[in-house]
């Protein structure tokens, strides 16, 4: 449902010691931004942002058990005041933590570094009644929406509760057990039984 463009030419370190990353795709985005990204160290937001970020050579420093913005904010509170972090980031989030580390008197750079946005698909793509979709993120779910609609008789898998604060009001859905791509599909696969 979504696509991928860059939206920086090159990184504003502006100072920084600390880079955090909230997706494999803005990991990425750094990659094909600047490569030299990986002199220093990372915060990531799970398990498979730090698995990118080490596939491209990056050192990760920390990422929580939980996979959420609010999560590793606070996290960042706790186990990073000290550092001066920058977010390389989409441009569109589920979860301003500049604004909530601001609260706390923390300052977190920002950079934009690439975007979303809806791919095209015909109308006849548009799943047949029953079926089981799968979101793996708030932009999936309004890109789904925008072409094809809800209807009741739809079930949703969403990869977390991030992503299912955007389904429509009275869908039914499950939220995968662990915040992965495979967790979704295994949620699918069972409700196919």
């Amino acid at each position: 449902m979504i696509d991928f463009r860059l939206s920086a030419s090159a990184l504003d370190y502006q100072g920084c010691d600390t880079l955090m990353f909230t997706s494999k795709q803005a990991v990425e985005s750094a990659e094909t931004i600047d490569p030299e990204w990986k002199r220093l160290p990372t915060i990531a937001i799970g398990a498979a942002t730090a698995r990118k970020i080490e596939a491209h050579g990056g050192t990760v420093l920390y990422h929580p058990a939980s996979f959420y913005g609010k999560e590793l904010a606070a996290d960042v509170l706790t186990h990073f005041k000290d550092r001066r972090v920058l977010y390389l980031r989409p441009r569109t989030v589920s979860f301003d933590s500049r604004d909530f580390l601001a609260r706390a008197g923390y300052t977190l750079h920002e950079q934009v570094i690439y975007e979303t946005f809806c791919r095209e698909h015909p109308a006849e793509e548009k799943p047949q009644p029953g079926a089981i979709v799968i979101f793996t993120s708030p932009s999936t779910i309004h890109c789904f929406l925008g072409r094809f609609g809800w209807e009741s008789s739809y079930t949703a898998i969403v990869i977390g509760r991030a992503t299912l604060e955007h389904l429509p009001e009275g869908a039914d859905y499950v939220v995968a057990d662990r915040p992965l791509i495979d967790a979704c599909i295994q949620a699918a696969k069972k409700i196919e039984k």
